[in-house]
């Protein structure tokens, strides 16, 4: 029997948890312990172990973690709803400082290499294309708890590699939350009248894309801070545009405004979007376009 790799990921029933699942069902030398608050949402339950975890429960993560003794540990759950993290800040810091220094702290303790999962948000948003190593600046309390994250990984572990990525977008069998992709789908498909703002640009990833970046930079222990996002820039409005477009719905329905009119409580890095150069040459990083992850995605047309 061959020795496989034990990778442990929390936030499992998230968008990129149930397709980091997916991706590890996969891989025969892998070994995969998916934990989630909560009972399991992924539709398939053989194959791997599910445990319930509250991540922000520090003993109980190290109690577990000890017990099983991961190789990787892929670190998907945050509180990323960006205007509650404005309101319920105690919770924000738990989750998304708190409980990350607590993983990074045990990754260098009991050895395994810790995968996080960032965001585009602790920029400021004034210059398309950020690359790793340019200047952050976070807007809003999301953008800077996210950045603390990072920083205690980088203070905390010895063996880490930090994913940023932007806008994430696909579909699973049981969906707590939806996302930019599947509201525009069904607001198009419906008609319904929306507001889209025209000042916001991004590059919008797929789901699959970034379980594959964390897939990579997992099994090549990876280390440093790595932009894994689409490859596809364009604004928000132009996202609902090629949306219509793919499945050819009118665009009659959306009112295009910009971001002052929303009144967002947090405020957003207006243009971003991640250069992955350095993902795509290091780590073999190759992910699909807009258009294709539309297709992949198997909505009605």
């Amino acid at each position: 029997m061959t020795n496989k790799t034990k990778v442990l990921v929390t936030g499992s029933n998230g968008l990129l948890g149930q397709k980091l699942t997916d991706l590890f069902l996969q891989q025969p030398d892998w070994d995969l312990l998916a934990t989630g608050a909560g009972g399991n949402r992924h539709p398939v339950l053989e194959g791997y172990r599910y445990q319930t975890l509250d991540i922000t429960d520090s003993e109980g993560v190290e109690q577990l973690l000890m017990r099983e003794l991961p190789d990787v540990v892929i670190h998907t759950a945050a509180m990323t709803q960006v205007d509650d993290c404005e309101f319920k800040r105690d919770e924000c810091v738990a989750l998304n400082v708190t409980a990350v220094e607590n993983l990074a702290r045990l990754s260098t303790k009991l050895g395994f290499h810790l995968v996080h999962v960032s965001t585009d948000f602790i920029f400021d948003g004034t210059k398309p294309m950020y690359k790793e190593e340019d200047a952050v600046n976070p807007l809003s309390y999301y953008g800077w708890s996210k950045l603390e994250g990072e920083k205690r990984v980088i203070e905390f572990a010895n063996s880490y590699s930090i994913l940023r990525t932007v806008l994430v977008y696909g579909k699973v069998a049981d969906m707590s939350r939806t996302n930019i992709v599947l509201w525009a789908h069904g607001t198009l498909k419906q008609q319904k009248s929306a507001n889209v703002v025209t000042d916001q640009f991004r590059t919008p990833t797929l789901a699959e894309d970034l379980a594959m970046g964390c897939f990579l930079a997992a099994a090549q222990r990876a280390q440093g801070i790595y932009n894994i996002a689409g490859k596809d820039y364009m604004s928000v409005i132009e996202l609902v545009e090629r949306v219509a477009r793919f499945y050819g719905y009118s665009m009659d329905c959306i009112n295009r405004v910009d971001s002052s009119t929303l009144n967002q409580p947090a405020k957003r890095p207006p243009i971003t979007g991640l250069d992955i150069t350095k993902a795509v040459s290091t780590l073999g990083y190759q992910p699909h376009s807009f258009e294709e992850g539309l297709s992949l995605l198997g909505l009605e047309k």
